[in-house]
């Protein structure tokens, strides 16, 4: 794969929507933040960064300068975004603006994308396990509701790329945050793992989300980390992707 980026199926019925994930692919930076890390608070060449950015936005059509972020803190606070640019603290976005693209960086925890086709609204989330344990995208889901009037029937949404269940080894700390439905014990290695996934995606299942209307990514920033970072398989020195959302 050399792409720079995958696009969720779940959006092609909406052709004004610019939503994708993007991979470690086609871009300039050295290694280890091979080739196309996207995430300033990294050790990279902060012009490396700039201009794997612009490569990114370019391919999908819009400009940098329609990005809107914040600096993220594993927290649950939601950002309400009118206007293109940064902010810090928060660790989701929502937006109705035409022509602003919400972003959020990972490298092993899910972003979470969604689409309100009724009121012409998005969001874009950033879940480590301590945004999923804390209910982050139904905390979303609900300020989507509040801000636009989002039921979960009008909403699409897809649960990107993260560490997988297999590769998300936790201590008993990050075990008890979970309910039974999404851990696993292994009497082997006597070690729970969590699915960030399952998490995320039985939020949205119980905001009123039908199944059919979501995506879960078919990948894992582990097992393949070929062609995504992964913060934890790269011991801490790696890139980062992000996942855009937003309308023309």
């Amino acid at each position: 794969m050399t792409t720079l980026f995958r696009q969720p199926t779940i959006f092609q019925p909406f052709p004004q929507l610019i939503a994708a994930e993007s991979t470690r692919h086609g871009g300039i930076s050295e290694p280890p933040y091979q080739s196309l890390n996207l995430g300033k608070s990294t050790g990279d060449r902060p012009e490396n960064v700039a201009e794997n950015r612009r490569r990114f936005c370019a391919a999908l059509g819009f400009e940098t300068t329609q990005l809107a972020w914040s600096k993220q803190v594993h927290g649950v606070e939601i950002r309400l975004v009118t206007a293109p640019g940064g902010a810090e603290g928060f660790d989701a976005l929502v937006s109705a603006e035409l022509g602003v693209v919400l972003a959020v960086s990972v490298a092993d925890c899910t972003p979470i994308l969604i689409y309100d086709a009724k009121h012409k609204a998005v969001a874009a989330v950033h879940a480590g396990w301590r945004g999923t344990a804390g209910a982050i995208v139904g905390k979303t889901l609900l300020r989507m509701a509040e801000q636009f009037g989002t039921s979960g029937m009008d909403c699409f949404a897809y649960v990107g790329t993260c560490i997988d269940e297999c590769s998300f080894e936790v201590g008993d700390e990050v075990a008890e945050a979970f309910d039974p439905a999404f851990k696993r014990w292994d009497p082997a290695k006597q070690k729970f793992f969590v699915d960030l996934k399952k998490a995320n995606a039985a939020q949205l299942l119980e905001f009123g989300v039908p199944a059919a209307q979501m995506e879960i990514s078919a990948y894992s920033t582990v097992l393949h980390n070929a062609d995504y970072f992964s913060h934890r398989n790269e011991k801490g020195v790696t890139g980062r992707m992000m996942a855009a959302i937003g309308m023309q």
